[in-house]
This record gives C-alpha cells, structure tokens and sequence, in this order.
C-alpha cells in the first residue's frame, strides 16, 4: 500500500509535581486545558477532549504517525509549564510529575471515555488521583510499582 494511514487514540495522564493543587480554580484548569490542546496540535496530533482536576490532567487525543507517545507528552508538559508559570493564572511555582499514563482506547469506547474525562470533578469528590491512576493501571493490565510511580 503506497500511503500510511493510522487512527490511534490516546487516554493519557499525569500529575502536577507531588499532586499539587495548582489548579484549585476552574478558569485555571480551563486555561490549562485550552493550553494543552494547543500544544497537542502544533505537534500535529488530534485534540479531542482535555480535563482533569485540581492536581492532574486526562488527555485523548489522537496521535499522528510520525509522533511518539513519549515525545508527545514531554513537549506538551515542557510548553505547559512554561506558560503556567508565565500566565496571569500566577501559577508562578507549576511543575509536572516526571512520569505519565498512556492507555489506548478503542474507537467503540470513545465517547465513554471522553464523558468519563468530562466529569473529572465528580469524580473527585470520593476519590484521589493516586486510586484512579491504580484503577486505570488495572484496567489495562499495567503493574505499577509504588515506590516509584508518585513523584
């Protein structure tokens, strides 16, 4: 076949340096989102849904054929963070984790998944970042070892 077609969706995650609550506003978190979709479609990606909460960030987009998950993430956290601590969100001390969840999602699931990332707040409510990264690390068969998955 002469052309390279592909259609991968990502559901990927991380949190902020230690889970800190550097977005307890919503226009904040907003901004943010608004930021890494930016950053997902300079790299030539698909954003197609952003969320997250107060400490950490859900992300689906679909990925483009000449960009790896890794490089992906890192220039997005890399410009993200720059901007926060420049932006008049005075989020002037932002950082995120070293470290990241990349999961793939079927395109049979995924509007579930995006309405899953689109209710993050609910979801906090009765549940931290650390036992919905666990869920979702089960869910995919991925074993995490505690001593270094939280930074």
């Amino acid at each position: 076949m002469p052309q390279s077609l592909s259609r991968v969706w990502l559901h990927f995650t991380f949190s902020t340096k230690d889970r800190q609550a550097f977005l307890p506003r919503l226009d904040s978190r907003e901004a943010l989102f608004r930021m890494l979709g930016h950053e997902i479609e300079k790299a030539g990606c698909i954003p197609k849904c952003c969320g997250g909460w107060t400490d950490h960030v859900h992300v689906i987009c679909g990925l483009s054929r000449t960009v790896t998950i890794s490089a992906l993430i890192q220039q997005i956290k890399i410009e993200t963070s720059k901007w926060a601590k420049k932006s008049p969100l005075q989020i002037g001390a932002f950082s995120w984790q070293q470290g990241y969840g990349a999961f793939s999602i079927s395109e049979s699931i995924l509007e579930n998944v995006i309405k899953y990332v689109q209710r993050q707040e609910e979801h906090h409510r009765h549940r931290s970042f650390q036992d919905e990264f666990r869920e979702l690390c089960r869910k995919h068969g991925l074993e995490i070892d505690e001593r270094y998955v939280w930074d």
